[in-house]
């Protein structure tokens, strides 16, 4: 299933995602941000098991914000997945 998240605090917009049935993240990808890192984390996460990408990414901070492109993306996946 796709999945649509806006984004808060971040330079990135809004963040597009697949989770499959089996609980692992595809088609990572941000509107907005740093292109490049943004582009390495989406394929650093391919096939990955979304819990286990919360774990990592949660909490990730960007330079003096609370959040970052990551920790959104931790955030994002948990609403999916208590969807």
């Amino acid at each position: 299933m796709t999945y649509n998240y806006e984004t808060k605090g971040t330079c990135s917009r809004k963040i597009t995602f697949d989770l499959d049935e089996n609980g692992n993240l595809h088609n990572v990808s941000f509107m907005g941000g740093c292109n490049g890192n943004l582009k390495a984390i989406g394929k650093l996460v391919e096939g990955k098991p979304a819990e286990e990408v919360v774990r990592i990414l949660e909490g990730n901070t960007c330079g003096p914000r609370a959040t970052s492109c990551a920790d959104q993306l931790a955030k994002a996946i948990m609403e999916a997945i208590h969807a």
